[in-house]
């Protein structure tokens, strides 16, 4: 069985709404946060591996909350920091994993030149304020995605829909924003998918 290309990746069905799986397109959801996200889509690739397949593009969708872009912005990300790492008692800049031999700032090469474009700050929490690493976008797993495919050799494109504004009104309003957000992921995918096909 052929592994599909691009691989679709989305935390949670409820950030889909069922729209991939009524258009017959595999997704693979990973559940909410870094270590999920992770190891799901570690999991995952070593399939590719194993069915000696290569690996393929690997295609994040989800919502996203912003304190400087307004609701309903549709963003593509290439660069992806960690909001919540701090270990600036030791010494070194929010967002930098000690020792680690990668970069702070993760980057990709662009997959949507028409997407308007921001930096996405990953974090283990639900971000209703102002992150305490530069980002545009707040999201839960995207930079954990980001290393994994950093890691593995994977080509890593991501887009994220903005639902709320990161402040008191966010969970409310991330609810209520879902199904706009999902029609314009599967328009992102299948505008995609037609241009790799030419």
């Amino acid at each position: 069985m052929t592994l599909p290309d691009p691989l679709v990746v989305i935390a949670l069905t409820i950030e889909s709404q069922d729209v991939f799986e009524r258009a017959c397109i595999p997704v693979l959801y990973t559940g909410v946060g870094k270590i999920n996200a992770a190891w799901t889509l570690t999991r995952k690739l070593s399939e590719y591996r194993h069915a000696k397949q290569s690996l393929p593009l690997v295609l994040n969708f989800g919502t996203t909350g912003s304190r400087c872009l307004p609701t309903h912005t549709l963003v593509a990300c290439n660069t992806f920091v960690q909001h919540d790492m701090d270990v600036s008692g030791l010494g070194f800049a929010r967002g930098t994993t000690p020792f680690d031999e990668l970069p702070a700032r993760l980057e990709f090469p662009v997959v949507f030149p028409d997407l308007r474009h921001a930096v996405c700050g990953s974090g283990d929490a639900f971000v209703t304020g102002e992150p305490a690493v530069g980002c545009e976008v707040v999201d839960m797993e995207a930079y954990a995605l980001a290393k994994v495919c950093t890691l593995e050799g994977a080509t890593f494109a991501c887009v994220k829909y903005v639902t709320d504004g990161a402040d008191h009104a966010a969970g409310d309003d991330w609810q209520a924003n879902l199904h706009r957000a999902a029609e314009k992921f599967i328009e992102c995918y299948r505008a995609l998918t037609e241009k790799r096909d030419e």
